[in-house]
């Protein structure tokens, strides 16, 4: 009789390979990106600091934070007409030398809005019309520049590269706000718009330090039935719910969330804390926002189960911001509102880039920026306006329950599953276990 002790154990499934921690960090490796994210790093400090200083003049000069909602509209509004330009710009002409000449361009209008303040000649309109300006440059710049970083890193550490861009981000949100503050509380805002204007030096040096040996040449595409589907392959990614589907999701928070700046400045004037409140506000925002960028920075993978638990999140703290008392309690909550909506719009950022195909990946991002910008611009005014009327408090409230019945809505689509697909005559069935159900578009759902 055998014993049990005897008998020869059945093979344990193979485990699956763990990622090691130091992926956070892959991305590094390569020399072109870490020039990237040093260029990137120090405009975006720059672009805080005017960001914070425009929202803050506006108001001193309008006294309405309707104006303000519709000077922030009005840079993100340039999204809708310009960012499928930008898209197709990045998949057809070399991305460092267009990086170039936005950032040149940038520098240029944020110099001009410095002279008009430090000589004392500006009023809103003038502000409203660079923040237009700036606006259209960015609706090129963006897409290109998100394009642009799948260029310079190996497939393997893409969420790496995507997560390490989105903490730069958030680095420059977290350190731009106290910049401006303490400058426009010493010196005046001019001083704020001329710091940006100087700081775009850095990134022109180092797109000038790339290699360009190292950035991999555009091969002629052939004409895949994807591309002609429609002028772009536009309708190719539409198709495609593994891409249109976050992309909604992205739009819907997006339309409120975009104008958070918009409710903490006329939060800060309404508990009569000034611009060192409003800087305090962001700053503590753009804090939990570097922590969900570490955290996000950690992951290799992203679902819709996972973005649409994320999004109920982003609701959940709103909501909770809304029901705060006092301004340190709703500094708590805002830290929680920027780890959540940094944590959600990054697995977008970064599900829409894998799903899409390389010779579309540039259109794929024109569209994500087009839906994130153009909800952002429609829900400016509008935020702006109940921020006016109702309180910026019931801003926060609505910025968190409509986006949650938008959830609840595009979930439903997701959650209900259609009908399996009928095989044509003499086609083979599928085999039985796989958990897949048959569909005729199988190779699109593969990158």
């Amino acid at each position: 009789m055998t014993r049990a002790a005897d008998r020869p154990e059945p093979p344990s499934p193979r485990p699956k390979p763990s990622i090691p921690r130091r992926t956070r960090l892959a991305a590094l490796q390569s020399r072109n990106f870490r020039l990237l994210l040093l260029g990137q790093t120090v405009a975006t400090i720059g672009m805080w600091t005017q960001r914070i200083a425009q929202d803050w003049l506006v108001l001193s000069l309008t006294g309405d934070a309707t104006a303000v909602g519709v000077t922030t509209a009005l840079q993100l509004a340039p999204m809708l007409l310009f960012g499928l330009a930008g898209g197709w710009i990045a998949d057809h002409y070399p991305k460092r030398r267009v990086l170039q000449a936005t950032q040149a361009a940038t520098g240029v209008l944020a110099a001009m809005l410095a002279v008009l303040t430090l000589t004392g000649h500006v009023t809103a309109w003038h502000i409203q019309l660079m923040a237009a300006g700036l606006g259209i440059i960015a609706a090129i710049d963006q897409p290109v520049r998100l394009a642009f970083v799948t260029d310079l890193v190996e497939r393997d550490h893409l969420y790496s590269a995507i997560s390490l861009n989105s903490s730069t981000y958030q680095l420059g949100a977290l350190t731009g706000p106290a910049v401006s503050g303490a400058l426009i509380s010493a010196v005046g805002p001019g001083w704020a718009f001329a710091l940006n204007a100087v700081s775009y030096a850095v990134p022109l040096i180092a797109f000038a330090c790339i290699d360009p040996d190292r950035i991999p040449r555009p091969r002629p595409r052939p004409a895949t039935r994807a591309a002609a589907l429609a002028p772009g392959g536009m309708r190719a990614l539409v198709r495609r719910p593994e891409i249109w589907r976050p992309i909604a999701l992205a739009g819907a928070f997006s339309m409120f969330t975009s104008s958070l700046p918009v409710t903490l400045s006329a939060y800060a004037r309404t508990l009569g804390i000034g611009a060192s409140g409003y800087a305090m506000f962001t700053f503590v925002v753009a804090v939990g926002s570097m922590l969900g960028a570490l955290i996000a920075a950690g992951r290799t993978r992203t679902t819709m189960h996972g973005l649409t638990w994320t999004g109920c999140a982003v609701a959940a703290t709103y909501l909770l911001a809304a029901a705060m008392p006092t301004p340190w309690s709703l500094a708590c909550a805002l830290a929680g509102i920027g780890m959540a909506t940094t944590l959600l719009f990054t697995a977008v950022n970064a599900t829409v880039q894998v799903a899409a195909d390389t010779e579309l990946r540039g259109r794929a991002m024109g569209v994500y920026l087009l839906v994130f910008f153009g909800c952002g611009a429609l829900g400016g005014p509008l935020i702006g306006a109940i921020n006016q009327h109702l309180g910026p408090r019931i801003g926060l409230a609505l910025a968190g329950a409509v986006p949650a019945a938008a959830l609840v809505l595009l979930s439903l689509s997701y959650f209900v599953r259609r009908p399996a697909a009928v095989p044509p005559p003499g086609a083979s069935p599928r085999p039985s276990g796989t958990g897949q159900e048959p569909t005729p578009h199988t190779r699109s759902r593969h990158p």
